[in-house]
């Protein structure tokens, strides 16, 4: 189930573009969201996890430190895709192949850890990868890419987190050191959340909209654990 439930969250945010064509103000409200919810769900699931079962909290800290170095230089290449933006231009001939190994990467390793850490990551990433995939589509659609490519390039990021599932039950050395990949991934989506939700407002305004959808994600977090 969490195969298909991974996958069809990249074509549900694929529909969401063709059918609702949201705003660039819903948009970001969904991500804020997103954000928000798996900022909760990391911060109330995944750290007391992976601190519990780990037998050396100095290390288990180094690994979450290593998530964070290792996100920020992925958006080097990406771009920013991982939280909603990217700052890149393209006429629409040159395929951007970093922005696609960065965000394939990405998707896969957050689906390693899957296996071991339950439902609660299973949703946090469907939160996440929905808003990301109006994104892509919307990018790669005024980019002017062909229906092949564009096709091809969400189909393979739609089975990438799945295959880190896959790998990450089947493979020995993703069960073995199952506590470090877990803190390694923990630093990921905690660069990732914050970002989206604390980077700079317009004029840095407070935002009620923008409060709004991180309070809600976060409650639903709280009462859904």
């Amino acid at each position: 189930m969490s195969y298909i439930l991974l996958i069809a969250s990249v074509f549900i945010g694929t529909l969401l573009v063709f059918i609702l064509k949201p705003s660039n103000k819903v948009v970001r409200l969904l991500l804020a969201f997103s954000g928000a919810y798996l900022l909760s769900v990391t911060i109330l699931h995944l750290l007391p996890e992976v601190y519990s079962e780990s037998t050396n909290h100095k290390k288990t800290g180094i690994f979450i430190l290593a998530g964070i170095i290792i996100q920020s230089v992925l958006e080097s290449f990406s771009k920013g895709a991982e939280h909603g933006h990217i700052h890149i231009h393209s006429n629409g001939k040159e395929f951007p192949t970093l922005l696609f190994a960065s965000l394939c990467l990405h998707a896969f390793s957050e689906g390693i850890p899957i296996h071991n850490t339950g439902d609660n990551l299973i949703w946090a990433i469907l939160v996440h990868k929905i808003p990301i995939a109006v994104v892509l589509t919307t990018f790669l659609i005024k980019t002017k890419y062909s229906k092949k490519i564009t096709f091809i390039f969400l189909t393979a990021f739609a089975f990438m987190s799945p295959l880190g599932v896959l790998i990450g039950h089947k493979i020995s050395f993703f069960t073995t050191y199952a506590t470090e990949i877990t803190a390694l991934i923990i630093g990921v989506f905690l660069h990732i959340s914050t970002i989206i939700l604390f980077e700079g407002s317009e004029n840095h305004k407070f935002n009620l909209q923008k409060f709004t959808a991180i309070i809600l994600g976060v409650l639903l977090t709280v009462l859904t654990l």
